[in-house]
């Protein structure tokens, strides 16, 4: 099953249980372990545990497992803050891109391609061995409203980095992914349904594990999440 999707019910599941928290919690980060495979269209159960916190953090973990519970598939650690007012600072900055409706539509293989529109920038098919950098805007194809969610599910939308070195697409697959969130909520809701841009750029691959760093800024220039992943290949 698709990464971004076992990373988003994870998250959801979470934010449902710790409702009663108080309205001023919000995710701050999402660490998702990959397990073992989730056949799509598998009944599954999210069992959520409160580890612990204090008034501006708590931390949680989501475990989500098949029907009859006997193992675990995918194991998620949230961190909830409620933010207060504070001095700010940022370093990167949104590269120029281009209209994202003056470049061409990209599915990708599968249900995930069905749910999900990418309109390539640079950096993608045919695959410039030279370099890993990618850019894309993304948009579900049926958009709807930002939130921690959707942009927890739109951070697993770039191509594996190993493909970069080899001649094209090769098995690969998510052993873990973070997401660090980073927006405000007058930014999430300013980008509305609008498309994101999606920056992916290799770390380093090696042994069989790949790693990948990913930027998501909306279309005003807000960085909105961070990403990590490390990825198993051959």
């Amino acid at each position: 099953m698709f990464g971004g999707w076992t990373a988003a019910v994870s998250l959801q599941a979470v934010l449902r249980t710790a409702g009663g928290e108080g309205s001023t919690a919000t995710p701050a980060a999402l660490t998702v372990h990959f397990v073992d495979k989730i056949t799509p269209g598998e009944d599954v159960v999210l069992a959520v545990t409160r580890l612990g916190g204090g008034r501006s953090l708590a931390h949680w973990r989501a475990e989500l497992l098949p029907s009859d519970g006997d193992r675990v598939l995918a194991h998620a650690m949230v961190t909830l803050a409620n933010r207060r007012e504070s001095d700010a600072h940022i370093e990167p900055v949104m590269p120029a891109a281009p209209d994202p409706t003056s470049l061409s539509e990209f599915h990708a293989p599968g249900a995930q391609g069905q749910q999900t529109l990418i309109r390539p920038i640079w950096g993608h098919p045919p695959f410039d061995q030279a370099s890993t950098y990618s850019g894309a805007w993304i948009q579900l194809v049926e958009p709807r409203p930002l939130d921690h969610t959707l942009l927890a599910y739109l951070a697993d939308q770039f191509a594996p980095r190993s493909f970069y070195w080899n001649d094209g697409p090769r098995p690969s697959a998510t052993v873990t992914m973070s997401v660090y969130f980073h927006a405000t909520p007058d930014e999430l809701a300013a980008a509305g349904e609008d498309y994101l841009l999606n920056e992916a750029v290799g770390t380093r691959g090696e042994q069989s594990t790949s790693g990948a760093q990913l930027r998501m800024w909306s279309r005003a220039g807000a960085l909105l999440a961070t990403s990590e992943q490390l990825c198993w290949y051959r």
